[in-house]
């Protein structure tokens, strides 16, 4: 009869240091939180908040978030946040890249065009 408060109290004595080990076993991502912030200003600085406003403020939210995590030692929670605010980061990198290309042929086709004229308009 004695044995079995014994092992409950070993079972929760258990558990409870699972449960702090495995807090203490995530360290902070002090990495990505970095690299996320450098695709942010990669991002900023390739046009994003101009020709893809919806993934930046996507990108600074998550990341004002895994911000706030980390200031709570909340790690893992804040390495997610982090990771997704990389990749809307990136993905509107890319779609200001994108935009300017496309800006920037089009006014290519435009100067062609003009040129062809000229170059068929018959002298009078």
């Amino acid at each position: 009869m004695n044995r079995i408060p014994s092992l409950r109290g070993w079972v929760a004595g258990a558990c409870a240091a699972l449960v702090v080990a495995g807090c203490a076993s995530t360290p902070p991502p002090t990495e990505q939180m970095a690299v996320s912030k450098s695709a942010i200003a990669n991002a900023v600085s390739a046009g994003g908040a101009e020709y893809a406003p919806v993934e930046m403020r996507g990108a600074q939210e998550k990341m004002n978030r895994a911000d706030h995590a980390m200031h709570k030692k909340d790690y893992e929670d804040a390495r997610m946040l982090a990771v997704e605010a990389q990749a809307d980061a990136r993905l509107a990198e890319k779609k200001a890249e994108s935009a300017k290309a496309q800006k920037a042929a089009s006014v290519t086709r435009d100067d062609n065009r003009v040129l062809r004229e000229e170059i068929n308009r018959k002298p009078n």
